[in-house]
């Protein structure tokens, strides 16, 4: 039975609880721009309708083609362009010509904004060059973060490769003469050894300072306030290991994992088996830290399997909600003279699973989150 003190208990905690469920989805950046925030919390709002799905570089080249306005490899398969759109800045603080010579930065950033104008998501990364040696990313060069660390020899240097990424980023605008929202996903796959800034090439407590001063940097001093933030890691086996480089809650919007398949799935299940431990690893952690959860990168190449997308790629990510999943890109022919691509092209044998998988109640393309009023 109820006494007046009990009600009065139950309201209170219903309020401070409300208030503290509501607090906890709000971006690390309290100066977001309206528009990232309100991506932010449709993010929160698309995790229960299902998985979003997402290409690399989709708009700027495919199989066979490149730079033609409006096409994709996934539009051309599908009937629908991917929900998200994933994009690199790799060679951008070097003044490169763009992520791989096929377009250039001022081409990406016009695509950035096309998908801001249609409604979809783009996301950021960074192949950051190697600050100490000048060789690109996977210059696995031990020690390299300390030199870009406050105080150190080249910091001056990494602060102006923010300087111009600050710039960059801050000019992406919509037709709305808004900025565009950007999902940011810096020092990627940091579980791995392949990239200077990876487990083994330098401590959890230099990343987490490098971290720390890149968000503070582009945020309080730089105002760049149309990001949201996301951690990264490869493969991990324990809450741990995927939280030993995690910089903080104050610092980080969503936390995700990269895992490729390399392996036949008829012959070995290894990938769906990996997936579903450290998608079960990263349900928990994104509910105690109240973060939205991805899978940032994934594919087969050349996708030689007719079920990769409706049976493996679905009952690897099984139960688990997850925000996004993001293929990656499709080349066509690389510099090894081979075809690298992620996604289905036309007359793809692999092409009417890909539909199938676009189907699936449980996918959201571009049409889907068009309608969620993003």
């Amino acid at each position: 039975m109820y006494s007046p003190s009990n009600i009065k208990y139950f309201l209170y905690i219903f309020f401070f609880g409300s208030m503290f469920s509501a607090q906890t989805k709000v971006l690390v950046n309290k100066n977001a721009t309206k528009e990232t925030q309100n991506l932010y919390k449709n993010l929160w709002i698309l995790l229960d309708k299902g998985i979003m799905f997402g290409h690399q570089d989709d708009l700027g080249y495919g199989v066979n083609w490149r730079m033609q306005e409006g096409r994709s490899d996934v539009l051309e398969t599908a009937g629908d362009y991917p929900a998200v759109f994933g994009w690199d800045l790799i060679h951008f603080e070097n003044e490169k010509n763009g992520p791989i010579d096929f377009f250039s930065f001022k081409e990406m950033k016009k695509m950035m904004e096309d998908v801001y104008n249609m409604g979809g998501i783009n996301t950021l990364s960074w192949h950051t060059s190697n600050p100490k040696t000048g060789k690109d990313a996977w210059d696995n060069t031990k020690e390299s973060i300390k030199v870009i660390l406050p105080g150190a020899e080249k910091h001056s240097l990494y602060k102006s490769w923010l300087d111009k990424i600050a710039k960059y980023l801050s000019s992406i605008k919509g037709k709305d003469g808004k900025n565009a929202p950007i999902l940011f996903r810096p020092y990627h796959e940091l579980t791995g050894d392949w990239f200077w800034w990876g487990k083994g090439n330098c401590s959890s407590e230099d990343y987490k300072k490098l971290w720390i001063f890149t968000y503070e940097y582009l945020t309080n001093y730089k105002k760049v306030n149309n990001l949201i933030w996301i951690y990264n890691t490869s493969d991990f086996n324990t809450k741990d290991e995927f939280l030993e480089f995690y910089p903080g809650d104050a610092f980080v919007d969503m936390i995700s994992f990269d895992k490729y398949v390399y392996n036949n799935p008829v012959q070995d299940n290894s990938f769906v088996e990996q997936s579903q431990k450290q998608f079960k690893i990263m349900d928990e952690i994104a509910k105690e830290h109240h973060k939205i959860p991805a899978l940032a990168e994934t594919g087969y190449e050349e996708i030689p399997y007719n079920q990769f997308w409706t049976k493996t790629l679905m009952e690897a990510i099984g139960p688990y909600k997850i925000s996004y999943v993001l293929a990656w890109r499709n080349h066509g022919l690389n510099h090894e003279n081979k075809m690298h691509y992620y996604v289905p092209y036309k007359g793809h044998p692999n092409e009417q699973d890909f539909k199938n998988f676009h189907d699936d109640e449980k996918t959201l393309f571009l049409k889907d989150i068009q309608k969620t009023n993003l």
